[in-house]
């Protein structure tokens, strides 16, 4: 959870490290929840683009353990195209060590394979058929979501 853990909205992004759009949105999302102060962000790792987007949500994951999660998931995001492994271990690599972040993973991997297991499971009860897909405050949102829209989204959860 990044924001403000006491927001009186709650948004919610279902995002895979390799997604164009999400990287796109990532500056967007990440400026209204700043600008605004009153915002629960609550990002869901759905790996959905193959085995390198499983590898960054493990290093991700694994990074939280090592106080990193919100500097690795934006460097991440910051990448531009495709992934591969030796692209997310570089990457991963310049906010923290790697295999140190995979270990991290690995000591707690039950916890966080349940973890994407049940946010597949969610996102696929929501209907979501790909990445960037939103939740905010009770509304469902499949799909991206533009500035305007994601302002409108949060007025509304606020209504």
């Amino acid at each position: 959870m990044l924001g403000n853990p006491e927001g009186d909205v709650t948004l919610v992004e279902y995002f895979d490290y390799q997604c164009p759009y999400c990287k796109a949105l990532h500056p967007v999302v990440t400026d209204l929840v700043a600008r605004d102060g009153n915002i629960r962000l609550i990002l869901k790792d759905w790996p959905v683009f193959g085995a390198p987007s499983v590898f960054a949500a493990q290093l991700a994951l694994g990074s939280v353990a090592l106080g990193a999660y919100e500097a690795v998931s934006h460097a991440l995001m910051e990448t531009r195209g495709s992934l591969d492994f030796e692209a997310v271990m570089a990457v991963v690599g310049e906010v923290v060590n790697p295999e140190e972040a995979l270990a991290s993973y690995d000591a707690e991997g039950e916890k966080w394979d349940a973890l994407l297991r049940r946010t597949h499971a969610q996102a696929e009860g929501f209907g979501f058929i790909g990445t960037p897909s939103f939740v905010i405050g009770t509304q469902i949102f499949p799909g991206v979501l533009e500035r305007p829209g994601l302002e409108q989204a949060i007025r509304e959860a606020r209504a």
